[in-house]
């Protein structure tokens, strides 16, 4: 089977593939001081619980595939592969490595990882022209041609940033769950800061993703928008653009670029 993992600034997404359909995943905090020693172990820890696995670190694990925005932690992930699974073929996505998705922007080397991998899944699975729209730590818009090529995109905070900084930065207001109000209106300061987190967010996807899209493609319904990331599901009823919702979107295109690179290793 086929370790996927997905380091974000925030979350480390981790999925287990048998063949193209994922059988298991775990999603654990991104802590940067973990040592390569202690990433071992929490893995071990994970999947030791799953059935189709060994009792020892790496039975039954065939290839593994990461892709991380934390350098820190991309550097003992890999010191994780060289010691605790050094017969296991890995791929770690970073310059060099066969993703299948050109990329036309001015500096291609600046371009997270995860969104070329998320472009690479897109176009497997939907075609171009498509916009991906990850709701992660940032909120970040994608755009892929129709030939496939990741063209560029759009940074914006994300949704848990944006609730913690009005819980610092307003006097009279504090941490909430981001949870879906029960109108528009608040009735109380809670739900106004809900509602302005649920539905301000997805005004924000409406506007941006169409924007964009009109830049994308001759006609703007020809652009497929998929949603993916942790948050997603808060917006995912309030978007008037969103066509897909794809949760494990990178831990496919992970699987992917697995794929693409294993005559190399």
């Amino acid at each position: 089977m086929l370790l996927t993992i997905d380091v974000g600034n925030t979350h480390t997404v981790l999925g287990l593939f048998d063949g193209e359909d994922i059988v298991e995943h775990w999603r654990i905090s991104t802590d940067p001081r973990r040592t390569a020693d202690e990433l071992a172990v929490l893995l071990h820890g994970l999947m030791g619980m799953h059935p189709l696995l060994g009792d020892e670190l790496g039975d039954g694990i065939d290839g593994i595939a990461i892709c991380a925005t934390v350098p820190s932690v991309q550097h003992e992930l890999r010191e994780v592969t060289r010691r605790y699974y050094g017969d296991v073929p890995a791929v770690l996505v970073e310059p060099g490595v066969k993703t299948g998705v050109p990329i036309l922007t001015d500096n291609p080397k600046e371009v997270g990882a995860d969104r070329i991998i998320n472009a690479a899944a897109a176009v497997e699975l939907y075609g171009g022209p498509a916009i991906v729209v990850d709701f992660g730590t940032a909120t970040t818009f994608d755009a892929v041609s129709a030939r496939g090529e990741y063209v560029g995109g759009v940074i914006a905070p994300g949704i848990e940033i944006s609730v913690e900084a009005l819980g610092v930065k307003g006097a009279q207001l504090r941490k909430i769950e981001v949870a879906r109000p029960r109108s528009v209106i608040g009735k109380n300061t809670v739900e106004a800061m809900q509602a302005g987190i649920v539905y301000g967010f997805a005004g924000q996807v409406d506007g941006v993703v169409g924007r964009m899209a009109r830049e994308l493609a001759e006609d703007p319904e020809d652009v497929t928008v998929i949603a993916t990331g942790g948050l997603a599901p808060m917006v995912l009823g309030e978007s008037a653009v969103i066509d897909e919702h794809e949760p494990w979107l990178t831990l496919i295109g992970l699987r992917l670029v697995y794929e693409r690179n294993a005559s190399r290793l």
